[in-house]
């Protein structure tokens, strides 16, 4: 199902079931309301985005550290795996909801209202911004301690009024911050109004790093001569380019070009290095097409090369990658390798990989354009906050990586 989809059925379905499930809800807790319980199994709801589910990591184990029970998960089929990258979250806590069709997505939707009471869920952690779905789903799901983010006076989108325990969302602080104002709230014994009163230090979201072997490391190093012959890990600095971008946000996207630019002049730079084309499968014909841009043997077409859980390895052999602002910025985090991140209808500021990395943004009077206030909708058809970054200005970005490779 497609992203404009699912956002028209958020909308007309979402907005009238989430005012009678509110009346609902209501009406039930004046007749049997609900007794106060300790946070013990902890269920968290985010479905869309595979990098939140690093972002949200370190609010995991912050989690994991306070509660006597154990920590659940619900996200999309398709975005599992990102969980997997860190393993913070047992397998068998993680349920999934097939995104694939209406149909598809109410039945596995009445099959987690089911697994919730079958894991005596008693608490929920609401981490979506605009999803009157995943609204729904926390106020249906049977936990007595229910958490997520609330308008109050903003104007905003309609979720109904499902939360006992309402947070403030934050759009001047990092969204991982935002994430651990959400498990302030929960593990609080004091009611706040609106959750939560304290600073949250940049300390309490430092990321996990991936614990990667050294087997593991020549196993993609093999994989990487496969595909170029005569490749020296030694001699052959690996350097990532991901020029994709998820449908959920098309405004992201920098030109193929200019991604391809950058490229020539990374190799004219180090004659010795070498550029991989990361992306899924169903990418690889689009990297071909920039392979084919810069037509140099040291530019290759590596999408589908490794599978999803050996990404951290790739980038634990790799000195810098070049991304777009999606997913892959944020799974590599978990690493120590740079990122160089291209931002446009959003900000670093509120979603800037937590791992070593340099944005590289505009800041246009006009961006970030895309809000939990627009179900990040954006109008603009013109993204000059991409188009304005150019290949010389991020390749100056990035020039001091490769001249460390020199030193």
């Amino acid at each position: 199902m497609n992203v404009d989809t699912m956002r028209n059925i958020d909308h007309y379905a979402g907005v009238p079931l989430a005012l009678i499930g509110t009346v609902i809800k209501k009406t039930i807790d004046i007749f049997s309301p609900e007794a106060k319980v300790k946070p013990k199994n902890v269920l968290l709801i985010e479905l869309s985005e595979m990098g939140s589910a690093i972002i949200v990591d370190p609010a995991m184990r912050k989690l994991k550290e306070n509660i006597e029970g154990e920590l659940f998960f619900v996200i999309f089929s398709k975005n599992k795996v990102s969980l997997q990258l860190l393993g913070t979250v047992k397998e068998e806590n993680i349920f999934t909801i097939d995104e694939s069709g209406i149909i598809e997505i109410a039945q596995t939707s009445l099959d987690f209202l089911k697994w919730c009471r079958e894991k005596e869920i008693d608490s929920v952690i609401d981490l979506e911004l605009f999803s009157r779905f995943t609204a729904l789903l926390t106020g249906a799901c049977g936990a007595v301690n229910r958490v997520g983010f609330h308008a109050f006076h903003n104007e905003g989108l309609y979720r109904g009024d499902f939360l006992t325990k309402k947070v403030a969302y934050n759009p001047h602080q990092h969204i991982a911050k935002n994430f651990i104002s959400l498990v302030d709230a929960l593990l609080s014994e004091k009611e706040e109004l609106p959750f939560t009163k304290r600073v949250i230090p940049d300390s309490e979201i430092q990321i996990a790093k991936a614990v990667i072997s050294g087997e593991e490391q020549l196993n993609v190093q093999a994989i990487i001569a496969d595909m170029y012959e005569g490749f020296d890990k030694d001699k052959n600095p690996v350097i990532l380019v991901n020029s994709n971008a998820s449908d959920l946000l098309p405004q992201r996207r920098w030109d193929r070009e200019n991604y391809g630019d950058v490229i020539k002049k990374i190799l004219d730079y180090n004659p010795a290095a070498i550029i991989l084309l990361t992306g899924a499968p169903a990418e690889k014909d689009g990297a071909q097409l920039l392979a084919r841009y810069v037509n140099d043997k040291r530019c290759i077409n590596f999408a589908g090369a490794v599978k999803f859980l050996q990404l951290p390895t790739l980038y634990s052999v790799s000195k810098f990658m070049l991304t777009n602002d999606s997913g892959p910025a944020h799974f590599a985090s978990i690493t120590d390798m740079h990122t160089f991140v291209i931002f446009g209808p959003e900000t670093p500021a509120l979603y800037g990989s937590l791992g070593p990395t340099t944005p590289i943004y505009a800041g246009m009077a006009c961006s970030p354009c895309v809000s939990a206030s627009n179900h990040r909708k954006t109008p603009c058809s013109d993204n000059q906050c991409i188009k304005i970054i150019t290949p010389d200005w991020v390749f100056d970005t990035l020039k001091f990586k490769l001249d460390e490779l020199n030193s």
